[in-house]
């Protein structure tokens, strides 16, 4: 069965906003969580997962990715519909 690619955010301890990419987000919360899913989230600390949003493919879900780090910080979430 394949997995959806989803692009999604989450909050790190600090209160900053960390988003990535991935078609397994079960396994990569527990890569967060455990401080092997980004150098960032380690440092920062892993909070809790935020939204998500199902991608057509990994090309669609790293566009997406790349626009949305690119919005303020208060927009982020609210363009995941939350």
């Amino acid at each position: 069965m394949e997995k959806n690619w989803v692009v999604y955010i989450l909050q790190c301890l600090d209160g900053s906003y960390y988003t990535g990419i991935t078609n397994d987000i079960e396994n990569r919360m527990k890569a967060h969580a455990s401080g092997k899913g980004s150098k960032y989230v380690k440092v920062k600390g892993f909070g809790c997962l935020i939204a998500t949003k199902v991608c057509k493919d990994r090309s669609d879900a790293s566009k997406k990715e790349c626009f949305v780090k690119k919005l303020p910080k208060g927009e982020k979430v609210g363009w995941f519909g939350g």
